[in-house]
């Protein structure tokens, strides 16, 4: 047995002082969000008379509940997307040996390359020409091509680490390649398939720039755009704005800790392959 020594002290004291660290903004933000609009208080102090009036507020005053609605076909429909145009693209590009499938997964990998900002114009004219500005489709159109690069990134190394004596045996017994990827391929992308997930929906849940961009002017509003309207050029609702966070992140975050234990799986499957 390891014997306690001054490095575990060590490696113990800076844990500590890094959970600190990230704990400490979460801290203030359930501070505010509890604290009555008339405390002038420090931010650091503890609220001594917390109230969930800031949440019933939040709720009503921005629509949270159309907004919520709004984030959760945006990301449930972008996600759906990005995992099958990902996963198809990155079984060819794996399993064939051929010199263009290097580059067209060279071709792919570009899109991790190039910021989506210089394109944030013609983009912008180009959802405006197909009269999509001001509707949910707009969003799904733009994350789905943002987001497969760095999916197929991670199908394609963890398709690499998968023997492919399955799929040959599936060959064997008669099934066709479109039946061997959706029958036994794809249940075996399972470890990625969580990480893309989670990633993806993380993005597209919490983006501002795109909803406020593309859904400006309309009735639909996503959740970081509805709590954005607490914010004001002379007065800002800061503790219904916190409130607010505080619902935005809940759905999210019950969604990774559904999810974390695929996370690591699909990154070490990637980075492996």
């Amino acid at each position: 047995m390891n014997r306690y020594g001054p490095r575990t002290l060590l490696r113990e004291i800076i844990m500590i002082a890094v959970a600190a660290v990230v704990a400490f903004p979460l801290y203030v933000l359930v501070n505010l969000s509890l604290r009555d609009p008339r405390d002038g208080s420090s931010v650091i102090a503890p609220t001594t008379s917390p109230t969930l009036r800031n949440y019933a507020d939040a709720w009503r005053e921005a629509g949270l509940a159309g907004a919520i609605v709004n984030s959760v076909v945006v990301t449930v429909l972008s996600v759906a997307v990005i995992v099958i145009v990902s996963a198809m693209a990155a079984y060819p590009l794996a399993r064939i040996t051929a010199r263009w499938s290097r580059w067209a997964f060279l071709l792919v990998m570009l899109g991790l390359l190039l910021p989506f900002q210089l394109a944030l114009l013609p983009l912008y004219q180009t959802i405006r020409d197909l009269g999509l500005l001001g509707t949910l489709w707009s969003l799904v159109l733009f994350y789905s091509g943002l987001q497969v690069p760095f999916a197929t990134f991670l199908y394609v190394g963890f398709l690499r680490a998968v023997p492919r004596e399955y799929e040959e045996a599936a060959l064997i017994d008669g099934a066709g390649p479109v039946q061997v990827f959706w029958r036994v391929v794809f249940p075996l992308l399972r470890p990625v398939t969580g990480t893309v997930v989670i990633l993806n929906a993380i993005l597209v849940w919490n983006d501002f720039l795109t909803p406020f961009l593309y859904l400006s002017g309309s009735d639909q509003q996503t959740i970081p755009v509805a709590i954005y309207g607490f914010i004001g050029q002379f007065v800002s609702q800061w503790n219904l704005v916190f409130a607010g966070l505080v619902i935005a992140m809940l759905p999210i975050l019950v969604g990774y800790f559904l999810m974390q234990r695929h996370i690591i799986k699909g990154f070490a499957g990637g980075l492996k392959g």
